[in-house]
């Protein structure tokens, strides 16, 4: 480790000469001289600078790095091409836990970076159900994975609907994760996941900039697949089951239509008023299925609006429930874990807010970006697809998951963010 450029941590600011640089330099590496105002920020916008100077391997050291900075220090020191190459300080139980959030974090940020051609909906669950297998503990895990047809024939036709126009068919995958050995175990809670492996809009075709990095569009079956095998890394010993709904949503002769009208599993008849409001009709059997279980919890995640970016930035996930206790505790684990969260409003009413002259409901406004409360009016959807009026019910729309460029924060790409949050939701709601 000698030879590596150590990172010191510095709770004081660096001497006058070097202005308000946050690194100075030592002979064998920097000093990292903390901001007291913006701890954690500093940390990881100065670990972006060093990594922009092509710099690929560090050991932290000293005695100031406490593990929440160490983890700043890896999420901007990483990037799309490199995953590793922090070596953590720390007793032992600190770097454990360090290398577990690295192991979550890199395997489902290199899944969301994957190019469209390399990951299709059936490859994206079978990695799924691989990753939690081989962290699990042996016997534990079993799972489903319905292609096509065989969607059709379960009852779920939302995803069939928009998955069923590429050549590589929908799928959904539906592990169960039971460490109990009691097969009567009941299911405790349930992670639905988005996972549209490429989003061209369908019929309601993107622009080229807003079609670009579409490959992001599974980011919530990556991040609620990574939020599972963090918890279970971490002691998880509760029943629960995973729901990954993956499609490619494509134009071609057999892709869903304007206008057509979908009739899911509990009755509720949907217009499509718009193709690339695709996200939400995946969900909704997701949300079924997870509701057919039992779970006194679900959870969903997804890159669904961009709503929900327009209203609380690229830094926050946005979150949805109706159950306010349970947002506000929710709240509460994200900020524990800094990755910052932000309530928006939902009520029952939100159910009624994309009328259909031909349905029960449309799938959004006929509007760009599904108009006014647009993220809203996507939660609203999903109300209608959960037990128990949404009690027990949260949803994230993931804003803050991906990056189109570098920032001075984050590379491009994929960021993890809502990992850690769910994971600590899992762990603390089960206890």
């Amino acid at each position: 480790m000698a030879d590596l450029i150590q990172i010191q941590l510095q709770l004081q600011s660096a001497a006058e000469k070097w202005g308000k640089a946050p690194l100075t330099p030592i002979p064998d590496g920097f000093q990292l001289h903390l901001n007291a105002k913006e701890p954690v920020r500093s940390v990881q916008k100065a670990a972006r600078s060093l990594d922009a100077l092509g710099i690929t391997q560090v050991q932290l050291s000293g005695e100031h790095w406490t593990a929440e900075l160490q983890w700043a220090f890896y999420q901007g020191f990483c990037n799309a091409k490199k995953h590793t190459g922090v070596q953590f300080c720390g007793d032992a139980a600190t770097q454990q836990h360090l290398q577990q959030l690295v192991q979550c974090f890199s395997w489902a940020k290199q899944l969301t970076n994957q190019t469209p051609e390399q990951l299709y909906p059936e490859q994206l669950a079978q990695q799924a159900a691989d990753f939690i297998t081989q962290l699990a503990p042996a016997g534990s895990v079993q799972y489903q994975l319905l292609v096509d047809q065989q969607l059709v024939q379960a009852g779920w036709h939302g995803l069939h609907a928009v998955g069923r126009g590429s050549v590589r068919k929908p799928a959904m995958l539906v592990l169960d994760y039971n460490p109990t050995a009691n097969a009567d175990a009941a299911i405790s809670a349930a992670l639905v996941g988005k996972g549209i492996t490429f989003d061209s809009g369908g019929y309601s075709i993107k622009a080229t900039e807003s079609m670009l990095t579409m490959k992001c569009d599974m980011g919530g079956a990556a991040t609620v697949t990574a939020a599972l095998g963090l918890a279970i890394l971490q002691g998880l010993n509760k029943r629960v089951q995973l729901i990954l709904c993956c499609a490619e949503n494509l134009i071609s002769g057999d892709a869903y239509k304007l206008g057509d009208i979908i009739r899911y599993k509990n009755g509720t008849t949907v217009e499509i008023v718009n193709t690339d409001a695709e996200g939400r009709l995946v969900l909704a059997d997701g949300l079924m299925c997870a509701a057919e279980s039992g779970a006194g919890l679900i959870i969903d995640a997804a890159t669904l609006t961009g709503a929900a970016m327009t209203a609380v930035g690229g830094e926050y996930n946005a979150l949805f429930a109706l159950d306010k206790a349970l947002a506000a505790k929710a709240l509460a684990y994200a900020e524990q874990v800094q990755e910052p969260t932000w309530q928006l409003p939902l009520e029952l009413w939100h159910q009624q807010q994309c009328p259909s002259a031909y349905a029960d409901t449309a799938n959004s406004r006929p509007v760009k970006g599904g108009g006014a409360g647009g993220a809203s009016n996507a939660a609203g959807f999903l109300s209608r697809f959960v037990p128990n009026e949404g009690q027990g019910w949260l949803h994230f729309d993931l804003a803050a998951a991906f990056n189109n460029s570098n920032n001075a924060f984050w590379a491009a790409g994929a960021t993890g963010q809502g990992i850690r949050t769910i994971s600590a939701t899992l762990l603390n709601e089960l206890a």
